[in-house]
């Protein structure tokens, strides 16, 4: 369950409130999240795919930029190495899996309709540049290589200001045990 803290911080990064979260599964070099888990299945019943969402303002802009550059053309290309698609596949195969998994702890079933389907265009496009960083920072280096690749790009986004500082007015950032302040 999301402390309430980060569900206020959450709430702030994305400007409404979230439904269907699970926990913070990673945090920015800062202390906020900068990706939460979310069930398969919003409490409404209606499905929701993205199992790893990007909170970060600062970190989401930062791949939007790149975006723009036409990185996604140029990922996309080096999908045609074998071993690189293969490990694409791999990345697609375990979002599958923790989705299920995510469901399954929640008492709850993945909908048909979004039971195939991954993020970011996995396992054979390179789509969406915010759905694979999201996973590579919630399952660490090595499960996504697109999504590491993207974050090799970035560098650290966060070692100037506290991202929170960023978007976030003085008087609202929470403070929480274990947060640098």
């Amino acid at each position: 369950m999301l402390q309430e803290v980060d569900r206020r911080m959450v709430h702030l990064q994305l400007g409404r409130d979230v439904r269907g979260v699970v926990a913070v599964t990673h945090r920015c070099g800062c202390g906020a999240p900068d990706v939460i888990i979310t069930e398969p299945r919003l409490p409404d019943g209606a499905p929701f795919p993205t199992t790893y969402y990007l909170t970060c303002p600062v970190l989401s802009a930062a791949i939007g930029r790149l975006e723009g550059t036409g990185l996604m053309r140029e990922l996309q290309e080096l999908l045609q190495d074998s071993d690189l698609q293969s490990a694409y596949r791999a990345a697609h195969e375990r979002y599958l899996a923790d989705r299920r998994l995510v469901a399954q702890r929640a008492g709850s079933s993945v909908p048909n309709a979004i039971g195939s389907v991954s993020a970011g265009g996995m396992p054979d496009r390179v789509k969406c540049l915010h759905a694979l960083v999201a996973q590579s920072l919630a399952c660490g280096p090595g499960v996504n290589p697109i999504g590491d690749l993207v974050l090799e790009r970035l560098g650290a986004w966060w070692q100037q200001v506290s991202c929170a500082a960023r978007w976030m007015p003085a008087q609202e950032v929470p403070v929480a045990e274990g947060l640098p302040e």
